[in-house]
């Protein structure tokens, strides 16, 4: 099960995702439930999660990374929810994780999203670094 808290145009609204089968989910939108058809079921289920977020400092800007390589996001990747600027990486390879365990902190449009272990592992990889910009999808940490 998997909430969500969002305003649109000033509206707030509250979301339930309760199941989710292949492309199929139920969720419930301000107390009314919905069945609704998802595009890309994988999507949906390899995002991790964002935890709410805080606002950014103004003083901490860190100097931009140089390009680093794009790499493929596997399997076990875990992957940037939205495009941003990491701003602290948690985790190391070889550092065992739990689910809901904060890996690393991007900051996107002047607030800063913690992105958690969608699951149990241990990191294998760790793709990014301090200052670095990332897309949305671009693979962050490995998990095994």
């Amino acid at each position: 099960m998997q909430k969500l808290n969002f305003n649109i145009n000033g509206k707030h609204y509250e979301a339930t995702i309760t199941e989710i089968e292949h492309n199929v989910a139920e969720v419930e939108l301000n107390g009314k439930k919905y069945t609704i058809d998802v595009e890309r079921s994988e999507s949906v289920s390899s995002l991790p999660q964002i935890a709410t977020p805080v606002a950014a400092p103004a003083a901490a800007a860190a100097a931009p990374a140089a390009a680093p390589k794009k790499v493929a996001a596997g399997a076990n990747s875990v992957t940037a929810p939205l495009p941003g600027s990491v701003v602290s990486v948690a985790v190391k390879a070889g550092d065992a994780v739990k689910a809901g365990q904060q890996l690393l902190v991007i900051e996107a449009m002047k607030m800063e999203n913690e992105v958690l272990a969608p699951a149990d592992g241990t990191v294998s990889a760790v793709h990014v670094s301090a200052g670095q910009a990332v897309q949305q999808g671009d693979a962050l940490v490995d998990l095994a």
